[in-house]
């Protein structure tokens, strides 16, 4: 049986008395791609936090790529970071920088490359994301989906073993953000990589996720495959589906 590369265990976090996650449990294998689904303000940025070491858990176990981070420093963080990507929601780049040199960033900070290896792996980089010769751009300059190109570009140059993807959809038109699922489908063919995606877009679940889980009110109340999901009769998975639960919670001021 493949050993699990993340994994939470019983893992509970509170933010004063409004509980965020209670006792979840969730296992993801090398390899495969898991999307969080949910209504906003249930918990999937948390989950994503917990994963990079931004929070800590109240309780419960996290286990990555074989090792429990619940009592990491913050160097064995950052040594565990660097097998780590991250495709933020609003792309995160640095706008004093070019595309070039937002992509060189983590090359530059954590390899001993020549600056010719690093100039060809931005091309590469940018090619494989369809941005060939945007590396003198500027971040003002590109659309929000050429913004997430470039994210997703810097995310994968260090070669990481794990990527995750905070709603990398959001914004996007349905075309571009087809797109973007696309490229995250084709990297996880490419490189292997082992990748979580939290996201409302069930468009961009569907076509980039191997298994999908449903978060609500501190629990996953739903895992599937994807077309286990789409064949659930599960009550809160149709109208989370249909976009039911999204648009009660924005209505209700939600986050």
């Amino acid at each position: 049986m493949t050993q699990p590369i993340i994994q939470f265990k019983d893992v509970s976090k509170a933010f004063g008395p409004k509980v965020i996650l209670d006792k979840v449990n969730f296992t993801i294998i090398p390899g495969e791609t898991v999307a969080v689904i949910g209504p906003s303000g249930t918990g999937k940025s948390t989950v994503l936090k917990l994963l990079i070491g931004l929070l800590a858990p109240d309780s419960g176990d996290i286990i990555i790529k074989g090792h429990s981070v619940i009592d990491y420093t913050e160097d064995q963080w950052n040594e565990l970071r660097k097998s780590m990507g991250m495709v933020f929601q609003y792309s995160a780049l640095f706008d004093f920088l070019d595309v070039g040199e937002n992509v060189a960033f983590g090359l530059r900070q954590h390899t001993n490359k020549s600056e010719a290896e690093i100039q060809k792996i931005v091309s590469e980089l940018l090619t494989s994301v369809g941005l060939d010769g945007a590396e003198k751009s500027y971040p003002a300059e590109l659309s929000g989906g050429m913004k997430k190109r470039v994210s997703l570009a810097r995310a994968i140059a260090l070669k990481p073993e794990i990527i995750y993807y905070d709603e990398p959809t959001a914004g996007l038109d349905p075309i571009m953000a087809g797109n973007i699922s696309e490229l995250i489908l084709q990297t996880k063919r490419k490189l292997g990589v082992t990748s979580l995606l939290v996201t409302h877009d069930m468009a961009s679940a569907f076509l980039a996720a191997d298994r999908i889980l449903l978060l609500d009110k501190g629990h996953f109340v739903f895992q599937g495959t994807v077309q286990e999901t789409k064949d659930s009769t599960n009550p809160l998975v149709q109208r989370f589906i249909r976009g039911e639960l999204y648009m009660e919670k924005s209505k209700g001021g939600g986050k």
